[in-house]
Order: C-alpha cells, then sequence, then structure tokens
C-alpha cells in the first residue's frame, strides 16, 4: 500500500467570531516561502461571518481545510479538533486574529534540518492597538539562538522561557505531531493557562530543542475599550496552579536550585500582586475583610513559604516593593499597594499595559 505523503507542516487555526481578521491571518500562511504544507481552520460554532469566510478561503487553495463545529466548544477543544485530523510532522497552533511574515515556516523548517527537535520556539512582536483599532505601540520578545539535543542541556533552560514570557505560549511553537500523539496530549478547558499546562505537559520527557532568533510572529493586542474590561474571577487560582506546576516540572528534573526558585518566587510574587489589584475591583465583591482575609491565606500557603522567601526581582520597581511586603508579612502595606496599581491600571490602562509588557 502506497504511503500518504504528509504535508512537513499543520496549521491549526481556530476560528471564533474573527470575520474581520481571518483573511489577513490565513493569507500570511497562503504567502509562505516555504510549501509544504496544510492549513485547518476549526470554525468553532462562531455567530458572526467567520464559517462562511472560511468555506470561501478553502475554495481558494487546495492545502486549506475547514472543520465547523455545529456549537463553540471553546479555543482547547478547536485545538483538540486540529490535532486529530492533522496530518503534518510538525503542528502550530496560530491566532486567527494575528499574522506572520512570510519566511516563518521556511526558516523553522532549515532549523530543523540543522537539528531535527521534538519542539521549536521562536520569538514575536506584540502589538498593541488602541480602542479605535490604532497601533500604538510594539514590544519585541526576542529570545536568544539556541540548540538543544539532551535532557541536560535543555532541561535547565527552561525556566529562562517562562521568565522571558516565551514559554506560555501555544503560537510561538511547532511541535512535533507525532509526540503528542505518542503521549495522548490534549488542550485541557482552562481558562487563560491552557497554553502553559499543554506545554508544561509537553516539555516533560522532551530531549531536543530549537530556539530562533527571530520575531516573525506579530500577536496583537486590541484594548477594544479598556484593558479592565475583562475580569476572571478565579485569577489567583490559576496563576497559582500555573506556578505549582512549573515547581513540579522543576522538582521533576532535579532542577529546583535556589537560582530557579528565585526566578519562580518573582513570578509567583508578580501573579499576586495582580491578584491583590483585581481583588480591588467590585465585580470580585470582595470587602477590605475578604481581601485581608485573602492575603493571610495566601501568605500561609505551602507553595508562599517555598518560593516567596527566595524570590528576587529584578528590574521591577513595584515588584521589589511588593516582594519586600510579602516577605515581612505586612498585609496592610500589600493590600494598600494593590489599591495603588488598580488605580493606574483603570484611569490610564494603556500606561499600564505598556509599563507591564516592558518590565
Amino acid at each position: 500500500m502506497k504511503e500518504i505523503k504528509r504535508p512537513f507542516f499543520t496549521v491549526v487555526m481556530p476560528a471564533y467570531g474573527v470575520e474581520q481578521y481571518l483573511e489577513d491571518a490565513v493569507e500570511s500562511i497562503r504567502t509562505q516561502s516555504f510549501a509544504d504544507w496544510e492549513l485547518v481552520i476549526v470554525d468553532d460554532g462562531s455567530p458572526d461571518g467567520t464559517g462562511r469566510l472560511a468555506d470561501r478561503l478553502e475554495k481558494k487553495d487546495e492545502r486549506i481545510r475547514v472543520i465547523h463545529h455545529p456549537q463553540n466548544r471553546g479555543l482547547s477543544e478547536a485545538r483538540n479538533t486540529g490535532i486529530d485530523v492533522a496530518k503534518g510532522r510538525y503542528i502550530w497552533f496560530m491566532d486567527p486574529d494575528d499574522r506572520v511574515d512570510p519566511d516563518l515556516l521556511e526558516k523553522v523548517y532549515l532549523s530543523l534540518k540543522e537539528n531535527p527537535a521534538q519542539l521549536v520556539i521562536f520569538g514575536h512582536t506584540e502589538e498593541y492597538y488602541d480602542a479605535d483599532g490604532r497601533l500604538n505601540y510594539t514590544h519585541r520578545i526576542l529570545p536568544e539562538k539556541k540548540r538543544f539535543s539532551t535532557k541536560g542541556e535543555l532541561r535547565p533552560y527552561v525556566i529562562r522561557l517562562e521568565q522571558e514570557t516565551i514559554y506560555g505560549y501555544a503560537w510561538n511553537k511547532m511541535y512535533s505531531l507525532d509526540y503528542i500523539r505518542e503521549k495522548k496530549l490534549r488542550f485541557e478547558t482552562v481558562t487563560l493557562i491552557e497554553d502553559i499546562v499543554f506545554n508544561i505537559q509537553y516539555c516533560m520527557d522532551i530531549e531536543s530543542m530549537n530556539i530562533l532568533d527571530i520575531t516573525p510572529y506579530h500577536y496583537a493586542k486590541r484594548m477594544e475599550g479598556s484593558l479592565t474590561t475583562k475580569f476572571v474571577p478565579d485569577y489567583y487560582e490559576l496563576h497559582e496552579r500555573r506556578i505549582r506546576m512549573l515547581y513540579e516540572q522543576q522538582q521533576y528534573w532535579h532542577t529546583d536550585t535556589e537560582e530557579t526558585c528565585a526566578v519562580l518566587g518573582s513570578l509567583y510574587g508578580r501573579y499576586i500582586l495582580s491578584a491583590l489589584e483585581r481583588n480591588c475591583d467590585k465585580r470580585s465583591g470582595m470587602k477590605h475583610k475578604d481581601r485581608k482575609a485573602f492575603c493571610k491565606s495566601v501568605f500561609g500557603s505551602p507553595l508562599f513559604r517555598a518560593l516567596i522567601p527566595k524570590a528576587q526581582a529584578q528590574d521591577s520597581r513595584a515588584l521589589k516593593i511588593a516582594l519586600r511586603l510579602m516577605k515581612s508579612g505586612n498585609i496592610a502595606s500589600c493590600l494598600a499597594l494593590g489599591r495603588a496599581v488598580h488605580i493606574i491600571r483603570s484611569g490610564m490602562p494603556m500606561l499600564y499595559s505598556k509599563v507591564k509588557s516592558e518590565r
């Protein structure tokens, strides 16, 4: 029986309510200098014309396939549908409202020719758009070029990826499809942290990884009214899980050194500070006594006691202050700092996002 030729890349593009952006995203794939790819658009029960547009785009290029979910099932399930039908050697999950440079696939392919890795990571450019859709400013995340061929080489480096805000995304990585299927990996349906949960599970036992010093992915961050419009009630619980999973991974690898714990403690402190700010939002329904009880609970947790005493902030003045207050157990001052950050975020959201992106 003749073996069916596999495309080198499968691009999975979950699409929901992105009618105004989808065609540009798809066109940035169709114009790639490397042509051996397939694109799977998963219309996740979109209420607008996204599904109809996807069908029209499918007719323009035989390498495009469209799958329709009759009802909205969420980002993770749309990606899982892509995993199930993908044919490529490597799989990439691109967002439908972003775009990429035309030589991305070629550069990834060439790196894999040099080192056939299980994971390829590249940088990106954050593009911040105001409420009127105008580009306000950009911020590049440029990693250092690396090639890893053993577990011993790559494992100590992973914490640096998290520190540089590179580890937690799915769209800046290309994964071995065979490895995903061998490990029976799936995206979990969980708010905010579905990407990092998947990446931690994927990277647990990989042996090879390429990091490219390029920023071909243009990640659109649209304010659409205000940064404060989205509120996640379980923000802290989700990010506490993120830090706990990262810590457990480091323990599994036996790389939980003082230096690693200092980095994780700093990241954890940042999430605690963000939670303190969010607790001041009216939508939290929290009163002063509730915010005080939250602090006591967090400060008494095993994860806090393991990481915060070792935490070291580098460039962020606000985080340095926050960590000093957390280490001292000064609840009143921590609550006051959370309130101050909330006032800045509510009154000047674009400034807040700019300072945060360049932390």
